[in-house]
């Protein structure tokens, strides 16, 4: 692989990596999907830093069940839930296109149900 494109793949890990810490503390911005995509990219540009975010106390168990199973913990559920509901809450005080409002509280609803409907990592039952 070249530099150029090892570098790539660093440099969109580091910054999924970043979004997903920031995504932790703010709604709207989702946690898991920019650690998978960080995993994913990091893999690829530095293994190590892959192997750091899969061993990483707070975000590694939640990527590692995912990857291993497909599945979401029960406590990732509950935050991600509360985390949507708090979205959906603050799009239906701030936007004031009716059609927009609409649609992205439809759009997180889904995505809360689809959450919903992940399997419980076996070691955590």
């Amino acid at each position: 692989m070249s530099h150029a494109r090892r570098a790539a793949y660093l440099t969109l890990a580091g910054i999924s990596f970043l979004l997903g810490v920031i995504g932790a503390f703010l709604p709207l911005l989702p946690t898991t999907c920019f650690m998978l995509l960080a995993v994913w990219a990091a893999s690829r540009g530095s293994p190590r830093f892959a192997g750091w975010i899969r061993h990483h106390p707070r975000f590694g168990p939640a990527v590692l069940a995912w990857e291993a199973e497909r599945a979401i913990p029960r406590h990732a559920k509950w935050l991600a839930g509360a985390m949507l509901l708090l979205s959906m809450l603050l799009l239906s005080v701030t936007l004031t296109a009716l059609w927009l409002k609409a649609g992205l509280i439809v759009f997180l609803g889904l995505v809360g149900l689809w959450i919903l409907t992940r399997p419980e990592p076996v070691t955590d039952a």
